[in-house]
Order: C-alpha cells, then sequence, then structure tokens
C-alpha cells in the first residue's frame, strides 16, 4: 500500500482543501479556501505516479475502463480518513489525479449559509423541476445532499438519486433512498430515467443533465408528478433556462419553453466567495422562483427581462448576486473587492452597494 497518497489525502482534510491535483514531475497542489497551494514539497515521479494510481484503481474493472477511455471518475473510501471523488486521465502520456474531499456528514442549510426558506420551499413542492448551478466546485453537490437530507427528516417520501458517482451516503429517516450509480446499477442516466417513473418515486436527483434524452426525460418525469432535481454547470437562471431550451433542435423550442414554463419551480445559482475572516468560503447565490410572470417571460422566450424581476422578487423569496454579495460585505463577511470579482456586473455591483436600484417594468 502506497503511503504516500494516504499521507496527503489526510493533508488534504486537515488543511481543509476541496481538491487535490498530482501530475507526473510536478508536486501534489491542493485548492484551499478556493486558491492552488502546493501541498508538500516532494515531486511525484513517473513510478510514483503508475502507483498510486495503480492502487486507486484498485479493480481489473476499473483498470480496464481507464485503459480504454484513458479517463475514469469513481469514489475512494477509507474509513480512517474519509470519502474522495476521484477523476484519473491522460497527461503526456502519464496519469494525473485530481480528488475532492466529499464531506461524509450532509451538513444542514444554515450550517452551509443557505437561504433556508427558499430552499424549504423547493424541498415541500409536490412536483416539478428545481436547478442547482454554478461552475464545478461551487457546492452544486452539497446543496443538493443537504435538501435531500432535509427531505429524508421530515418527509415520508421515495427518493431515487441517480448519480456519477454516487457521493453523499444516506441512511433512511422518514424517507425511503435508493441511490443508483452509472456503470455500477444503471448504464446511462436516460436508461435510469425510463424506467424511474415504474418505481414510484416521489424525488428524483439526477446528477447532472449532459444530453438531450435525459433532459427530455427529467421534464417528462416531473410533468408525471414527481420532484426533480438536478445540477447544471451555468452561471445564472437566465443562462440555465436558455441551456435547457437550447437543449432540444428550434423546431422544438416553442414546445419546450411552454413545457418548462409549466414545470419550472425555480432555479438556484451558487458562487463561493473567499471569507474575509480567512475562514473558508461562504456562498454567495442567485435565487429565482418561477412566478406566474416569470413563467410567461419562459413561455413567450424573453428570457433577458427575468433579471429585472429576480431584482425585485424579494417577496416571493428572490434574490441576486449583486444583492447577496452585498450583504455579505455589509455583514463584513467578504471583502467588498472579492465580492466584486463575483458579480455579474461590477457596475451594478457598485449601484447595489450605494443602494441604486433598478425596477423592474
Amino acid at each position: 500500500m502506497p503511503i504516500k497518497i494516504q499521507t496527503l489525502f489526510k493533508s488534504m482534510v486537515e488543511k481543509e482543501a476541496s481538491d487535490m491535483f498530482l501530475r507526473t514531475n510536478s508536486p501534489p497542489r491542493a485548492r484551499i479556501n478556493g486558491i492552488v497551494e502546493v501541498l508538500d514539497n516532494q515531486i511525484v515521479g513517473r513510478d510514483e505516479m503508475l502507483t498510486i494510481a495503480n492502487f486507486l484503481l484498485d479493480n481489473e474493472e476499473r483498470k480496464a475502463h481507464f485503459a480504454a477511455n484513458f479517463d475514469i471518475d469513481f469514489i475512494y473510501a477509507d474509513p480512517a480518513i474519509g470519502r474522495f471523488r476521484v477523476n484519473i486521465f491522460k497527461q503526456r502520456g502519464t496519469p494525473s489525479i485530481v480528488a475532492r474531499h466529499v464531506h461524509t456528514k450532509v451538513r444542514n442549510f444554515d450550517q452551509l449559509h443557505l437561504p433556508v426558506e427558499i430552499f424549504r420551499q423547493f424541498c415541500e413542492s409536490s412536483r416539478g423541476l428545481v436547478l442547482l448551478c454554478g461552475p464545478a466546485g461551487s457546492g452544486k453537490s452539497t446543496s443538493i445532499a443537504s435538501m435531500l437530507e432535509f427531505i429524508n427528516q421530515n418527509m415520508q417520501k421515495h427518493i431515487v438519486t441517480i448519480e456519477d458517482p454516487i457521493e453523499f451516503l444516506f441512511e433512511d429517516k422518514k424517507s425511503i433512498i435508493n441511490q443508483r450509480e452509472l456503470g455500477l446499477d444503471v448504464l446511462t442516466y436516460s436508461k435510469a430515467l425510463r424506467s424511474v417513473t415504474q418505481q414510484s418515486p416521489d424525488i428524483i436527483y439526477i446528477g447532472t443533465c449532459r444530453d438531450t434524452d435525459t433532459m427530455q426525460a427529467a421534464m417528462s418525469a416531473a410533468e408525471l408528478g414527481a420532484l426533480v432535481l438536478t445540477t447544471f454547470h451555468t452561471t445564472n437562471a437566465i443562462q440555465t433556462i436558455e441551456r435547457v431550451v437550447n437543449f432540444f433542435p428550434p423546431y422544438l423550442h416553442t414546445e419546450i419553453k411552454m413545457q418548462l414554463s409549466l414545470i419550472l419551480k425555480g432555479v438556484i445559482s451558487l458562487r463561493l466567495v473567499r471569507r474575509k475572516d480567512g475562514l473558508g468560503r461562504i456562498p454567495a447565490y442567485e435565487t429565482m422562483v418561477v412566478t406566474p410572470t416569470i413563467a410567461r417571460l419562459i413561455r413567450e422566450g424573453n428570457t433577458k427581462d427575468i433579471q429585472a424581476f429576480i431584482d425585485e422578487g424579494e417577496l416571493f423569496g428572490m434574490r441576486s448576486f449583486k444583492q447577496t454579495l452585498v450583504r455579505l460585505v455589509n455583514q463584513g463577511l467578504v471583502e467588498e473587492d472579492e465580492a466584486r470579482k463575483f458579480s455579474d456586473s461590477q457596475d451594478e455591483f457598485n449601484l447595489e452597494l450605494k443602494g441604486i436600484k433598478r425596477f423592474a417594468k
């Protein structure tokens, strides 16, 4: 057993790093509070890198998959250290590794500094589609896990997750949870979704929508009465809606907009911002609730007009990125310059900081 990888995982956990990066002829690095730093000054040689990769690819099935595809994603768990989502890929002919620490304890909305009321509202929806969006590493999976655990603790539901790979492990409480992993329990998202409606789910979590078939199946499941949760690598609500529509060919856009206006409950977008006190990162978020007005704008294809209603939609639980960023600054949690970097528009952030608002027409 290679001691080095275990030592690196331990160091990663102790320093509360979100990700670790290993590459041949380079020192191990880790993302700590959003910044990539050197984790260990020792250079990882070619032979050592191959040894680490072979140790993590601990069965013939994984080794065969990596040999055929040059890329593999899976969970590595060590009871004494923790769970890690590992991606191994080829770089200049040798393996490279990115490992993400997956917290085994699911934290609640308060602990994650998420807007409690709007998350509760979406969790309590009886049916429809809820989308969580943001770049890689923005806390989407962690936030989804907190939603599933809230439902698990408070409602008597059947939850089915379809993941690649399974990250958080859940124990049945008030709800019963079936977790399916691509490659282990089912071949593809779309195949899993074609049969999931026969499994009497109340809640369906899809790790990510990657193609038209998966998106169409997710929307159909929402129409048939399930609450569907999924994630997108998009930056805000408007881009997310446009991404969903553009999954489909242009001749279907009118139909898809109509369908989306009827089933979409809301969009939550996340960005992790460094805290002023240096104690990790805190989420900035944009929340969009599909009100009758926003449903009409989606149906008519006027998505560019939605932002103004998000800005003025606090009564419905909506808040824009610039509003949450200004709030974090005013609460003394985030530096003004740091918040400004994460705003969609620095000019609008500056106006919001001065208390100058733009009103919806």
